[in-house]
């Protein structure tokens, strides 16, 4: 029985990074030895144990065999005649087949340090063709290690799964576990830079694949193209460490000018009921948490507003509140201001512009929520009653907020 250490530990302190988990392998053992040693079986579609002390996942070397599309579509084989080198060979990338032996010497059969030298993402074989999940994967590395690119020959290979049906066996909740971390990497525009290489944002997401060669008018969008404005936006959210929340708004806010009539262009009028639309789309296609979705809805419907609320009369400005439930979501209303600010700076030349539009709205939030909506209503029986004097109230609040 022989044990060493795969995978995201072994690369990360090749690339001086901090290891945030350690992966073992098993060689030469079995289930009921395992066991008997103390370690904790946990895995279900293979034998995967936990250490009785450090709780470190410990996996017996194994094989896999392609039966079927899909990422479930395998026939796994663990014994202890499974070698080390057959176990690396069923990896995605090279860099994540390197394994550290008990005195940390390196076994690196497939060249995992030399892309890493050279900064290259590329599949350990051709078993990367019956994983359909590699190529999101692969995508998310992109996003996680910026300055890496994707072998030429790894491209062809994802571009032939692409054409071979194989992304649209994925199945929903495995794409948006994958997509989610990608939001969550350094530059997660990489990740639909890859994705949309090899074909494959056409059929995860084709709302946002359109998006790209779309024109916006220039005195607004420099950069012209509503694609690459997107991914501006994406990696400022980013760049600020914003939540996942913030960075799928952010992602999803302009889904509807990839719809914008032909002869409007490059105007978009109207493109955020179309944004609302296609979203309801994806969120249910790939089952996105509510909170995700929550905020993305009121971030697609209400982000062109924001630009015009200094210009809005006060009344404007506080219905505008309660439409986006600011005063009862204040915490989601910051949200939602962080990913408008966002939409903003993601633009050419406008990266560090200032966003008055923010400030502005928390302080007549601030002021509107002042305002003891209990101590109002006990004047007033009739709910409309209630419901106007409150309305009254904290408009005379963002009024005082003027004067001030």
């Amino acid at each position: 029985m022989k044990v060493y250490t795969v995978g995201g530990a072994v690369r990360d302190e090749l690339l001086g990074l901090k290891v945030k988990d350690r992966d073992h392998v098993v060689v030469g053992s079995n289930p009921a030895e395992m066991e008997a040693a103390g370690y904790r079986p946990v895995g279900k579609d293979f034998p995967v144990f936990l250490h009785p002390t450090t709780q470190e996942e410990y996996a017996l070397a194994r094989t896999e065999r392609k039966t079927g599309k899909g990422y479930k579509g395998f026939q796994v084989y663990a014994a202890p005649e499974v070698t080390l080198e057959q176990d690396l060979a069923r990896r995605d990338l090279t860099i994540n087949a390197i394994a550290k032996d008990a005195n940390g010497d390196l076994i690196d059969p497939y060249g995992g340090q030399a892309d890493i030298q050279s900064r290259v993402l590329r599949h350990v074989g051709e078993a990367f063709a019956e994983d359909p999940v590699r190529i999101l994967r692969a995508a998310r590395f992109a996003a996680r290690f910026a300055d890496f690119s994707v072998a030429p020959e790894t491209y062809v290979l994802m571009k032939q799964m692409v054409d071979d049906g194989e992304v649209d066996a994925l199945v929903p909740e495995r794409v948006w576990q994958e997509l989610a971390k990608g939001l969550m990497e350094a530059k997660p525009s990489r990740m639909f830079e890859v994705l949309r290489e090899c074909g494959a944002l056409k059929r995860i997401l084709p709302e946002v694949d359109r998006l790209f060669g779309v024109p916006q008018p220039a005195q607004y969008h420099p950069e012209i193209d509503t694609g690459i404005h997107v991914m501006m936006v994406l990696d400022y959210a980013a760049a600020q460490g914003y939540s996942l929340p913030i960075r799928f708004s952010a992602l999803t806010h302009d889904l509807g000018k990839g719809l914008t009539p032909a002869d409007i262009l490059p105007r978009h009028i109207g493109h955020e009921l179309r944004s609302v639309d296609l979203l309801k789309d994806v969120v249910k296609r790939l089952r996105v948490p509510n909170d995700c979705k929550e905020l993305a809805h009121i971030v697609a419907k209400f982000h062109g507003k924001v630009h015009q609320v200094k210009e809005m009369r006060l009344e404007t400005v506080l219905n505008f509140l309660i439409e986006t439930d600011a005063i009862r979501q204040p915490q989601r209303f910051k949200e939602f201001l962080l990913a408008c600010e966002s939409d903003s700076r993601g633009r050419t030349g406008f990266e560090m512009a200032p966003f008055p539009e923010a400030d502005f709205l928390l302080k007549a939030l601030t002021a509107a929520t002042s305002i003891d909506a209990g101590a109002v209503a006990q004047q007033y029986e009739n709910t409309e009653e209630i419901k106007a004097a409150v309305f009254l109230a904290r408009l005379d609040a963002l009024k005082s907020l003027e004067a001030s």
